[in-house]
């Protein structure tokens, strides 16, 4: 019987790593003006977004909340 070849030094295992669903990375909630003043612990971000928003005309798209995490 032939011998198997012996592996090659470096040589990798090819398969996908399973992360466990604890370990997922969390997003922020993008909120608007509405959800920053309701919220009692205001953030620097939040307050500067909300003078921005004081401005006649401006538009916003929201800002990432910390407190938030999905």
């Amino acid at each position: 019987m032939a011998a198997a070849a012996p592996k090659k030094p470096g040589t990798k295992n090819n398969k996908k790593k399973v992360f466990a669903e604890k370990a997922r990375q969390l997003q922020m909630q993008i909120v608007t003006v509405e959800v920053c003043h309701k919220c009692p612990n205001v953030c620097t971000r939040g307050e500067q977004y909300m003078e921005k928003m004081k401005s006649p005309g401006a538009v916003g798209y929201g800002v990432p909340c910390h407190l938030r995490r999905k």
